[in-house]
């Protein structure tokens, strides 16, 4: 991969990003033993983080370029982002999304305008479809983690936690392809180079954990990352620019179960008074059941990623039910 993500790209995208995202602030987790601070995202105008990446990648395109449209493939929330930005922009969006994607974000995707493309629930299928699309229609394809541009936008999150928290010590992320914990790692240490950054998987989709131990990127199958209850870290293998980031700057990956994220999703409802879907969960989950894996920190914060979680589900969690696992592909 090319030359790794900077703080001043990171800065220059937060110019870009003043007045569309929602500077979101750091909210105490009440009741704790210990202190811990949390990261909001669910609060942005598309319920995740999502929004920074794909608008700083958009914003960035020459005019001409953007005017002939966008293509994105997304498990969800990206495909939302885009759409959004895009309908900021006054340009077309045409998002991929796997047949196996919620409703929640599949409506809030065509909602914004957006034509929606659905295909098999890989990576590959999506990859397939989106680069075919930009290569016959001329569309600028906007990747949902592997392009420096929306690694420079989700690291917007980085500089404003150590903006907000100067004393913060430890930044729990949650993983999927790997653009948000790039971003997040590469302008927080930037700021303090001693600050530790722990990346969060489900047990089910732990590619990234298995990368980091190998030094090479890992796939894991299709199959077995669709188990897992957190649709928004269904990856199979996390992306190379990411990857190159991680290895320099993240100093461990921690697995929760869906158990343990479900049970999250409920705690921070009910407690935090803060709505998240499972993959957005993860890594406060991993603060609260994994506490002992992390190395020692006064100040942690914790991302919550997304809150666009199915209604349906919402509803069963509070009222302390779980949810079925989702099917395998096939």
């Amino acid at each position: 991969m090319g030359q790794l993500v900077t703080v001043t790209e990171i800065r220059a995208a937060a110019d870009r990003l003043h007045g569309v995202v929602t500077r979101t602030a750091l909210v105490p987790f009440p009741g704790l033993p210990s202190p811990l601070l949390i990261k909001p995202e669910s609060l942005q105008p598309v319920g995740s983080f999502k929004l920074r990446g794909a608008y700083a990648a958009i914003s960035a395109l020459p005019s001409a370029e953007r005017q002939r449209g966008v293509v994105a493939h997304s498990s969800g929330n990206h495909g939302h982002a885009v759409a959004y930005a895009a309908a900021l922009l006054g340009i077309r969006a045409v998002i991929v999304v796997p047949e196996t994607a919620p409703a929640t974000k599949t409506d809030a995707i065509t909602a914004c305008g957006a034509e929606l493309i659905r295909v098999a629930p890989t990576m590959e299928a999506r990859t397939a479809t989106a680069d075919a699309l930009a290569a016959r229609q001329g569309y600028a394809l906007i990747p949902p983690f592997d392009d420096p541009r929306v690694v420079a936008g989700q690291g917007t999150i980085g500089l404003e936690i150590m903006a907000d928290a100067p004393d913060t010590d430890l930044i729990v992320v949650p993983v999927s392809g790997g653009g948000l914990i790039a971003g997040i790692s590469a302008a927080a240490r930037a700021v303090s180079p001693d600050v530790t950054i722990i990346g969060v998987e489900p047990e089910f989709a732990a590619d990234a954990r298995d990368s980091l131990r190998k030094g090479e990127r890992v796939a894991w199958p299709s199959a077995s990352v669709q188990r897992t209850v957190a649709d928004a870290l269904r990856v199979e293998r996390v992306g190379a620019l990411p990857f190159a980031h991680m290895q320099r700057d993240v100093a461990g990956i921690v697995t929760v179960t869906d158990g343990e994220i479900l049970a999250t999703v409920r705690r921070l409802a009910t407690e935090a008074r803060l709505v998240a879907e499972p993959g957005g969960a993860a890594a406060v989950a991993a603060c609260l059941f994994c506490r002992d894996e992390f190395p020692a920190a006064r100040h942690p914060v914790a991302v919550l990623s997304g809150g666009n979680i199915d209604p349906a589900l919402f509803a069963r969690v509070i009222a302390g039910g779980g949810a079925t696992p989702a099917p395998a592909a096939h």
